[in-house]
């Protein structure tokens, strides 16, 4: 089999568990991308200003060209011209550039940028620690890692997740809030306790739906609730030579003595040694892989799950 080029190259570093330079390579960039979500509406980057009904992209009004139009000094050619360059090109731009790369490697963005799967992904690791368990419906524990090793479980991490859970909620209410209005104004009004009603009335009730969701359903939302990733799932599918996680069944044998590494560890409770319409929302992350090279390095062993494309990947897909 021709492996895909992401698999070639030097032996990655291994961290604790599962974080291999892959796997550190990764928690960077999603680092990186939820500052961004962050801060993109406070430095004007990117944000839509319900005061000015318009967007604001890198410090500069982006309209749609129409107050010409509207104020009787326009042509109709004109408008045409400027809602096709200024509305519907940077969308189809936008849209090509996600389905291209969903193509090629199905959901990229979403295990590797989106700010979202990051929150998933450290209450999994936390409510992992208090319960045994990466969400409250998981049938039965994920105790081990992958050279074995059981972890430590402690009740007291229920503490940390109900925190992260409400820090989080909070902090993605005000955040968005911020994408509608100025920035300055939503954190002045916050740290002043002075916000306005409706404001107040936001960033509660955004909260709460928040707290719900990343407790009892932030792997269904990533599933079929965020139409982002059900885009790219949906292209990717259609892609039979996309990059899939792929299972050496020739040397499965090698599963026997290993605590189902790349099941405990899939943060969307997937079983990545199947076929590839049974992983339909895998987000390509890489952490059953980074899982199945330690299980089998501590047992002097090669990984038996690889990122494989081309005809390399047909045997997941056509099967």
């Amino acid at each position: 089999m021709n492996s895909c080029s992401t698999c070639h190259g030097s032996k990655p570093l291994q961290l604790n568990g599962v974080q291999t330079g892959r796997q550190q390579l990764r928690r960077l960039l999603q680092a990186m991308f939820f500052l961004l979500f962050v801060f993109a509406p406070i430095f004007d980057i990117f944000r839509y200003d319900l005061n000015l009904d318009h967007f604001i992209f890198f410090g500069h009004a982006w309209t749609l060209g129409l107050d010409p139009l509207l104020a009787g000094q326009g042509s109709a050619t004109e408008a045409v011209f400027n809602i096709i360059l200024r509305g519907f090109l940077p969308l189809l731009l936008v849209v090509l550039i996600f389905a291209v790369t969903s193509w090629k490697y199905g959901r990229l963005y979403c295990g590797w940028l989106c700010p979202h799967f990051s929150v998933v992904e450290t209450i999994n690791n936390l409510m992992r620690k208090a319960s045994g368990k990466l969400s409250l419906w998981d049938r039965k524990k994920s105790i081990h890692q992958p050279d074995g090793k059981e972890i430590e479980v402690d009740k007291k991490y229920w503490a940390l997740v109900i925190v992260a859970v409400a820090g989080f909620a909070f902090l993605w209410a005000v955040v968005l809030l911020t994408y509608l209005l100025p920035p300055s104004e939503i954190y002045y009004n916050l740290f002043h306790l002075s916000l306005t009603r409706n404001q107040m009335l936001f960033i509660g009730v955004a909260t709460l739906l928040l707290t719900i969701e990343f407790t009892f359903a932030r792997h269904l939302f990533c599933r079929f609730g965020c139409a982002v990733g059900v885009f790219q799932s949906l292209v990717w599918m259609a892609n039979k030579k996309a990059m899939v996680v792929s299972f050496d069944r020739a040397n499965a044998a090698q599963c026997q003595d290993c605590h189902n590494a790349c099941d405990e560890i899939c943060p969307m409770r997937l079983k990545p040694r199947s076929i590839k319409r049974s992983m339909f929302t895998c987000t390509e992350c890489g952490q059953c892989l980074s899982a199945c090279e330690q299980a089998q390095e501590s047992r002097a062993r090669t990984s038996i799950l690889s990122w494989q494309d081309g005809q390399s990947a047909l045997q997941e897909s056509d099967r």
